[in-house]
């Protein structure tokens, strides 16, 4: 499958740069009319210019050549800092087609840098293509097309590896293919601020919900025959909810937990209705499933 991802984006080598007051206009200006430019005005006498310096270096090569980064010493190009009017240092603009677009003064912590940089990209168009390629991808992996979404994903991660919906559903393609240490190794390597993401605690949630499917015992015909001799038989309506996830029924699965809270909802400690939530999450907050489910899930509790 041919990526439709763009050729877009910069050299490693040029992604960070010092700029003088002679150079400013071709690195800062010029250069923006390609790719968004991130200047960093900063002086070797500010403490909180060496604090930021590394993150805001960071955050840039992270973003594989959708952004570059100008640093310029205001004690050596006072000129440019006063035509930006700057009072006080590190101060960071942001310019796209030769306009300043965005900015901040002082050093802030690394996940607001990370989300400034996004922010500057996205406000650019920059990752058009990214989104383009994961609606693709999403789409394929609603139908159950997992060849086409995996391919489509893994493209998309070479291309940019910090694009979270992208790495929640690479996962949750490697879970589909049960490889589930796949699976695993790609959340675990998400460093911690990226797990508050709805699409990486969805695919954290799909994923034990498949550890857990691989340790029940029986099928689901054996599942079923055991709820038409005992309809009370809750435990092995339980474990059909788990069974019925691994084999993508998801609406079956909800639907088996429903049964257990209809008829008795305090049954092994809530563990019907805490399970079902747990699907939620993994199904994701707009999918019809949850949606229907949560309506349900209402009528039962307080009907």
């Amino acid at each position: 499958m041919e990526t439709i991802l763009g050729e877009g984006g910069v050299a490693g080598a040029d992604l960070v740069k010092d700029a003088t007051t002679e150079t400013f206009i071709a690195d800062v200006i010029d250069a923006s009319a390609e790719v968004p430019v991130i200047l960093d005005l900063w002086a070797d006498w500010c403490g909180p210019c060496k604090q930021l310096g590394p993150v805001i270096e960071a955050a840039v090569r992270a973003a594989n050549g959708k952004v570059k980064l100008v640093k310029l010493d205001i004690d050596k190009a006072p000129e440019i800092a006063q035509q930006l009017r700057v009072q006080s240092i590190p101060a960071v603009f942001a310019f796209h087609k030769g306009q300043p677009v965005d900015g901040f003064v002082g050093a802030l912590p690394e996940s607001q840098i990370k989300d400034f940089v996004n922010k500057v990209i996205k406000a650019s168009g920059g990752d058009a293509g990214i989104e383009e390629a994961f609606a693709q991808a999403k789409a394929a992996f609603d139908a159950d097309n997992f060849e086409a979404a995996l391919t489509l994903c893994n493209q998309i991660f070479e291309h940019d590896a910090s694009h979270l919906p992208t790495v929640g559903l690479l996962a949750r393609c490697h879970i589909a293919a049960g490889e589930l240490d796949d699976a695993a190794e790609l959340l675990d390597a998400l460093e911690e601020d990226a797990r508050s993401d709805p699409e990486i605690t969805g695919a954290v949630a799909a994923l034990d919900l498949a550890r857990q499917a691989n340790t029940v015992g029986g099928d689901a015909g054996e599942l079923e025959a055991r709820i038409a001799v005992d309809p009370n038989d809750h435990q092995a309506r339980y474990d059909l909810a788990l069974v019925r996830y691994s084999t993508g029924n998801h609406e079956g699965a909800a639907n088996a937990l429903l049964d257990i809270i209809a008829a008795m909802r305090d049954w092994n400690e809530g563990a019907a209705k805490t399970k079902l939530l747990e699907l939620f999450e993994a199904f994701g907050a707009d999918d019809d499933v949850t949606l229907a489910g949560r309506r349900r899930l209402s009528s039962i509790l307080f009907s």
